[in-house]
């Protein structure tokens, strides 16, 4: 099984004491995917924060293109037709996170086709 990595720039609104470049241009976000690591997760690298990256079921992401959904530090929701939003909470604050659905719903495509391939050893 492959590891899926795909980068989708975003805009990111934060609360936190850390600072981003500029929130109103769009910055490089990594959405990853280890199937070997958890058949069921997938990451969201932020840049800034140290690099956080954020681990959470794949099924809430593909839910919250369609409808709002969250589950403990992460919700996300519709934006209107082309965009979706991710929220992240944590002690440091919170950041919304604005993807385009597309980039989104590839990286998902992406991420069954890694599931369903076979294993070979």
């Amino acid at each position: 099984m492959s590891v899926v990595e795909q980068y989708a720039r975003a805009h990111i609104v934060t609360d936190a004491d850390v600072p981003l470049a500029d929130e109103l241009e769009a910055v490089p976000v990594t959405l990853r995917y280890d199937p070997e690591r958890d058949p069921r997760a997938v990451r969201i690298g932020l840049p800034g924060a140290g690099g956080r990256e954020w681990t959470f079921d794949r099924r809430l992401l593909e839910e919250g293109l369609r409808a709002p959904t969250g589950s403990g530090e992460v919700r996300v929701w519709p934006c209107g037709r082309v965009q979706a939003v991710v929220e992240f909470h944590s002690a440091q604050g919170v950041s919304v996170v604005q993807f385009e659905r597309q980039a989104l719903l590839r990286f998902l495509r992406r991420t069954y086709m890694a599931a369903a391939e076979p294993v070979t050893h």
